[in-house]
């Protein structure tokens, strides 16, 4: 028993020191790993440390080589500014020595002119005495005095001054007359022929087909709702009669037209026709109106080579496209009168792009759509000044119809190729009554005058023939009655173009051989 007990103890002091050596060996060994750790700790930081120090020292050295660039830099430009003061400070001073010598010269010059003045006027006084000694021994010898003499010559040399300048002037007149209408119509004609234009005439109805007469009852509607509708939309006149497959859109305004005929279009093309998909049609086919509107404005300014135009000005290029004149295209005669503004323009040695602006520009006042008790021609002016366009653009189109005087050569020229284009055949149309009473009144004015037997308006109104009586009217009468003819129908009438008045006055010996 006891040994066992000495055995157990002898076991517990064995495991207690055996425990106690290995905890020391475990302490030494993790005291041996720390300490080479922390070795190898120590020589990465000092590795660290010098690689940072090497980094730093490399950014220090190419910052100081940017700064010292920088630096040589600016001396090198302050060096360059001080080579060039120095330089105009040279010149400053070379100027100034040269001012100081010229201003020596103009000193010396003056003096001598000063010299040569008195000279000069000593000389003039014994002239004059001379002069007046002559004038007197004249007076004694020819019994007159100078003035009497001098009306004399005076009289005598002013009746053959006066008959030689009346026959240079009547030649020069003539020539002048033949060369400028030589001139004159060789540009027209060159102009006009290198302006080629076809003429399309607008109408107040469009016509709108259809495919069968079934359509015109759903266009219609219930109890007409839909046909009220579509004009309440539009601002058109739907007229359905019995034409076949076709229904009439009858309205002043093109652009309305247009929108109906596009909605209509799209309505009977889709199916569903009812007022409130017609309201959604017609809103859509108006903006689409709209941006075709600027797109035709666009095309026109890019085709016609007009550039840097205001936005707005666009729109109302692209406006005249469903406008109309006379029953001319505006748009169509606004080109035509830019074409051939720019072409007389070049002819005339003219600045053809500002003449090509005006010319297009000329109409837009009848597309404003306020301010319409003013005239065209001056709210087309207003619009283009308030748009920033050039003064003389800006007169062209005010004085294209002598509402305002003009100021530069594209102003006539403008009016002049306005007047072509409207004057060419088949260009405009006028309602047949305001035509036929136009015409009646322009050969009513002519009976008006004394010795007038007969008129005629011939060439659609554009030459008015005057017949007079041979014994109540002279060839100097007939020329006045054309001349205050011509005047009074500027005056009182209205019409496109112009007119050629000519007074027809001949005399008949008439014999009977029996």
């Amino acid at each position: 028993m006891d040994h066992n007990i000495i055995l157990i103890i002898v076991a517990v002091i064995s495991l207690l020191v055996g425990g106690i050596v290995t905890s020391t060996l475990l302490k030494n060994s993790v005291l041996r790993k720390s300490k080479g750790l922390l070795q190898e700790a120590r020589d990465k930081s000092e590795v660290i440390k010098k690689e940072k120090i090497l980094q730093a020292k490399e950014k220090f050295l190419q910052l100081k080589s940017e700064h010292e660039k920088i630096i040589n830099e600016k001396n090198q430009q302050v060096l360059k500014n001080e080579n060039r003061i120095r330089q105009k400070e040279s010149t400053l001073s070379k100027k100034i020595e040269e001012t100081n010598r010229n201003q020596q010269k103009i000193d010396s010059l003056k003096g001598n002119l000063d010299n040569q003045l008195q000279i000069l006027e000593a000389k003039q006084t014994e002239i004059d005495k001379m002069h007046k000694d002559q004038v007197n021994q004249l007076e004694t010898i020819s019994g007159y005095s100078a003035e009497q003499a001098k009306s004399k010559l005076i009289e005598s040399l002013k009746g053959e001054a006066e008959s030689e300048a009346m026959v240079q002037i009547r030649e020069i007149a003539d020539e002048a007359r033949l060369t400028a209408n030589r001139e004159a119509k060789k540009i027209v004609i060159e102009t006009i022929q290198r302006t080629a234009a076809e003429h399309a005439i607008e109408n107040t109805v469009t016509v709108f087909n259809i495919e069968s007469d079934e359509i015109k009852g759903r266009i219609i509607g219930r109890e007409g709702r839909n046909i009220r509708a579509l004009e309440a939309m539009t601002g058109i006149e739907i007229i359905i009669d019995d034409s076949p497959d076709a229904i009439l859109l009858s309205g002043f305004d093109p652009i309305r037209r247009e929108i109906a005929s596009l909605a209509l279009k799209k309505l009977v093309t889709d199916g569903r026709i009812h007022p409130a998909r017609i309201e959604e049609v017609v809103a859509k086919t108006r903006a689409e109106v709209e941006e075709e509107i600027l797109e035709v404005g666009k095309r026109t300014v890019i085709d016609l080579g007009v550039h840097n135009m205001h936005h707005e000005l666009i729109k109302l290029v692209g406006r005249m496209k469903y406008r109309s004149s006379y029953g001319q295209n505006l748009l169509a005669h606004s080109r035509e009168v830019a074409n051939l503004s720019a072409t007389m323009a070049s002819e005339l040695g003219l600045n053809p792009k500002k003449a090509k602006r005006a010319g297009l520009l000329h109409d837009i006042g009848k597309i404003a759509e306020n301010e319409a008790e003013l005239p065209h021609a001056i709210l087309g002016m207003k619009l283009a000044e308030k748009y920033k366009e050039k003064p003389d653009v800006c007169n062209a189109i005010g004085a294209h119809h002598d509402e305002i005087e003009m100021d530069t050569l594209i102003s006539p020229i403008v009016q002049v190729c306005d007047a072509i284009s409207g004057a060419r055949p088949g260009a405009r149309r006028e309602v047949v009554e305001a035509y036929i009473q136009r015409l009646k009144k322009l050969e009513g004015l002519a009976l008006t005058y004394p010795g007038v037997v007969k008129t005629y308006a011939i060439q659609a109104g554009r030459e008015l023939r005057v017949i007079v009586g041979a014994e109540q009217v002279s060839d100097k009468d007939a020329d006045k009655i054309s001349f205050e003819l011509s005047r009074k129908i500027q005056e009182e009438m209205t019409y496109p173009g112009q007119i050629k008045i000519t007074v027809i006055r001949e005399t008949r010996a008439i014999n009977y051989a029996k």
